[in-house]
């Protein structure tokens, strides 16, 4: 899962892009009608320079992260004049560091990195940057902005603090509602910055008190597990927030298990299961906040635009933007059918 990035972004030397015609976004320039993992149309300028673009992902370990290579492939799909050069991902640092280097020595046009640890590869990151290849860092976050020439990725402070604004204003007018947390891994500052927002959004409902908090491990297991211990623990609570949708998939389990049904849940990340229990509206989880795997989709379009020497559509700028935080929506009853198309398994 993702970390949470400084918001910095810096232009680097030879990385940086030349001012250029500006990208105007609304169909595919591509024939092949093969859907993407999101359906979001491509950018409909007409074909341009041919650009190769290089993808290093970490393994697919997980529901998110299947969705972010699945949207960087389809997205490239998508445009006749993008070859995508993909690795096959590894959470080990050393080999994912070797294939960065493969795709610079192929002298690939831009990289597209998502890191399994930042910080360790933060190095092959500068490598590339230094050989005039621009990279584009997804997400987890390299030590510093020289590595990369435009930084993407999600808010995990957002998350938490849109999670905690919806369930007040469920709750705003139950006096002294209670509400517990289901958070990701401790150790890991994404969910730490999670609990923040969350925490910070309730200080504006005090009505509203948080009972208990217990860390799982973002896998169906431990959702399970650690949900069936806040379950023993809390006999009445009013609501539920879930970092993650795949620990969600275990944690419905255990409250189904125990008949629970007297409080509602929001969940988190946007996994196709949670948007569609949230349209058949039939049990505790009723929202989900997003931290979009589309991210990926987008990085490809930033990749090609560098590639091009194009900017953004809507801005007035000639280059691309240094740093794009993406905005964590709530997907509720209301709106999930527009969200559908995007939700990972």
């Amino acid at each position: 899962m993702p970390q949470l990035p400084t918001r910095r972004g810096l232009l680097f030397g030879a990385a940086a892009v030349s001012a250029g015609a500006v990208l105007v976004g609304c169909t595919s320039n591509e024939s092949d009608d093969e859907p993407a993992a999101n359906d979001q149309p491509a950018a409909d300028d007409k074909p341009g320079k041919q650009v190769t673009i290089g993808f290093a992902g970490p393994q697919a370990d997980h529901g998110w992260l299947n969705a972010i290579n699945d949207n960087a492939k389809s997205r490239a799909k998508k445009y006749s004049d993008v070859t995508l050069e993909i690795t096959e991902g590894s959470n080990d640092t050393a080999a994912q560091i070797g294939q960065i280097e493969t795709l610079i020595n192929k002298k690939v046009d831009v990289l597209v990195v998502l890191p399994a640890d930042g910080k360790a590869l933060t190095q092959v990151g500068l490598k590339a940057m230094r050989a005039g290849i621009p990279v584009v860092n997804l997400d987890r976050i390299f030590n510093t902005p020289q590595a990369y020439r435009c930084w993407i990725g999600g808010d995990n402070y957002g998350m938490g603090l849109n999670a905690g604004h919806y369930i007040g204003e469920k709750l705003k007018g139950k006096s002294d509602a209670r509400v517990i947390e289901l958070a990701g891994l401790d150790n890991l500052e994404l969910t730490q910055q999670r609990t923040k927002g969350f925490d910070d959004a309730l200080k504006n409902y005090p009505n509203i008190k948080k009972v208990a908090r217990q860390a799982a491990e973002f896998t169906v297991e431990s959702g399970q597990a650690k949900m069936a211990q806040l379950l023993q623990a809390q006999s009445k609570f009013d609501a539920l927030w879930n970092h993650d949708d795949d620990q969600g998939v275990g944690a419905l389990r255990a409250i189904e298990q125990a008949g629970r049904d007297d409080f509602l849940m929001v969940g988190g990340a946007g996994a196709l299961s949670a948007f569609q229990a949230i349209k058949q509206d039939d049990g505790v989880l009723k929202a989900t906040v997003l931290y979009p795997p589309t991210m990926a989709a987008s990085a490809i379009d930033l990749a090609r635009a560098l590639g091009q020497s194009k900017g953004i559509g809507g801005l007035a700028e000639f280059e691309i933007p240094a740093s794009l935080t993406l905005y964590s929506a709530v997907v509720d009853k209301t709106n999930v059918d527009q969200y559908m198309s995007t939700g990972f398994k």
